[in-house]
């Protein structure tokens, strides 16, 4: 697979009623990166990654590139763009392997050629044993698959995936999403990936756009947005954030006045300890590897807690809490 770049310039997107989806912005893929889009519904990412393969086109000014050619005026099929829908969008009056040449014979290549193609390509996704059935009897598991497939058999200069998992029920999207990152990095091919779902976005992104209101408030690694985020909406998005009103003295939370923001792992549950603020438990929920704690300040201002699963605090035990950074 080639590593082809996606760039946007001064890309903006307004409705025609006024309504603006996207406020101008500048974003750069680089070549064999897998980005991740996320944000909730309504936020723009879908309408973005419509942008990117020509089924939407920006407001006056914007352009876009792929490695170093202007694509802003062309049309999808011209941008050499393979794209997984939400909703697979396969063909039920065909097979498997049918569907996966749909793209190939569109583009004229002989018969054989567009088989051998398409069988390569359900041997790399592993439906070769399905190719002749019709997609109706597949699994959701399987129809995402071959709709990979499809989008890999034209060789794409780029790989475009909206929501591919969200059909999915939650053991099979977590195994999936673990194929779906190893394949995806195997192939080295430039993927823009959108979901609402950050562990996804985790797993599957070298970097992540988070984008709230038709903004991308901030472009990073995980980790990178996870332990410095740029907003509380970014900070609140990747997980649990702790908003709580008091001062830190010695790493513990103490009276005073001052704005603390901090995960709920980073809240260590101890004694009462002197000149600390004796914090009260409301309730333990024992998860497996961890203890989830709910817990009030004496001005009752709560916050969560997520500790070792060895952590014996119960419901109505007063604490301390030091936060650690980890």
């Amino acid at each position: 697979m080639n590593k082809t770049s996606i760039t946007l310039s001064e890309c903006a997107k307004t409705w025609p009623d006024g309504t603006r989806a996207l406020q101008p912005f500048d974003l750069r893929v680089s070549g064999g990166e897998i980005l991740a889009l996320l944000g909730p519904s309504g936020c723009g990412k879908t309408t973005l990654l419509r942008m990117i393969c020509g089924l939407e086109r920006s407001d006056a000014g914007g352009k876009i590139y792929y490695g170093e050619e202007d694509v802003t005026q062309l049309p999808p099929e011209q941008r050499g763009a393979g794209v997984v829908f939400q909703n697979y969008a396969l063909f039920p009056n065909m097979s498997v392997v049918d569907n996966v040449a749909y793209g190939l014979r569109v583009r004229g290549q002989a018969a054989d050629s567009r088989k051998r193609r398409a069988m390569d390509m359900l041997a790399l996704v592993r439906m070769t044993e399905f190719a002749g059935r019709n997609v109706t009897q597949l699994s959701g598991g399987q129809r995402q698959r071959v709709a990979l497939a499809r989008a890999l058999a034209i060789e794409p200069r780029v790989l475009l995936l909206d929501e591919p998992l969200t059909a999915l029920d939650a053991k099979l999207r977590e195994h999936l999403r673990v194929e779906l990152a190893q394949m995806l990095h195997e192939l080295g091919v430039t993927t823009v990936i959108v979901t609402h779902d950050q562990e996804e976005a985790m797993m599957l992104g070298d970097r992540i756009a988070v984008m709230s209101a038709g903004c991308i408030e901030q472009i990073g690694t995980a980790e990178a947005l996870y332990r410095q985020p740029a907003t509380d909406f970014v900070g609140e998005f990747l997980g649990t954030l702790c908003h709580v009103r008091a001062a830190l003295e010695d790493g513990l939370l103490a009276p005073g006045v001052g704005e603390l923001a901090f995960r709920p792992h980073h809240a260590v549950l101890l004694a009462p300890q002197p000149r600390a603020l004796q914090v009260r438990v409301l309730a333990r929920f024992f998860l497996g590897g961890s203890v989830r704690y709910e817990l009030a300040l004496p001005d009752e201002q709560r916050f969560s807690a997520v500790t070792p699963a060895d952590s014996v605090h119960q419901a109505g035990d007063r604490v301390s809490v030091r936060l650690v950074q980890s």
